[in-house]
């Protein structure tokens, strides 16, 4: 039954994004609120069996949005007996995304956190496995400055829309660039959906 409840969540998630690739770029990017903007198939099944190699119980989401990716994390940790603490800023898209994950049975897999990312991961004590990055890019240096001293050892990272959309290729190059200048972390771009930086640290990383 948990496989079907899956299933049928992700179609639905999947007729969604099917319908508003139908709108223009401009029309995205002026209401982009409203759009799933989500990482994808192809990299949700990618992020899911990275949490599940690596055997990762204490999972972060930093941009649930709409919960598409947070129902393969969900899911996952369902798999190593982990929990995903994801934090979105949208009462209202948390609200949905707890609402399609209560209908997979996953939403008890979930630690769901209203408000402010940078607010939120200051109160956040860690030590976490596997961190998913993607909200506002602008906001990707902050949050990562913030989680890298809260990191277990062997944590994975993975930041998406390296590659896509080109409208933010800058604040991407700009993280790819950030991430490089920890001596404990080694990175790779891989083009799996949108783009997405894997970081793995391989040492305890440096105090805040």
């Amino acid at each position: 039954m948990a496989d079907h409840d899956f299933q049928t969540v992700l179609d639905q998630y999947n007729e969604r994004a099917a319908r508003e690739a139908r709108a223009t770029p401009q029309e995205v990017f002026a209401r982009r609120d409203d759009y799933l903007l989500h990482v994808g198939e192809e990299a949700a099944h990618f992020l899911r069996a990275l949490v599940v190699a690596r055997g990762a119980k204490r999972i972060l989401e930093i941009g649930t949005s709409y919960g598409y990716s947070t129902l393969f994390l969900a899911d996952a940790a369902r798999q190593t007996g982990g929990k995903v603490t994801t934090l979105e800023l949208s009462g209202s898209k948390l609200a949905y995304a707890r609402s399609q994950l209560t209908k997979a049975s996953l939403a008890s897999h979930v630690d769901w956190r209203e408000g402010d990312a940078l607010a939120l991961l200051d109160r956040l004590d860690g030590p976490f496995d596997f961190v998913l990055l993607d909200l506002w890019k602008e906001l990707y240096i902050p949050c990562f400055e913030r989680f890298l001293p809260k990191l277990a050892e062997n944590a994975i990272i993975a930041a998406d829309n390296m590659l896509e959309p080109k409208i933010v290729r800058q604040e991407a190059e700009a993280y790819r660039a950030k991430v490089r200048t920890v001596a404990s972390l080694q990175s790779v771009l891989l083009p799996v959906g949108q783009g997405i930086e894997l970081s793995c640290l391989w040492r305890t990383p440096p105090s805040a």
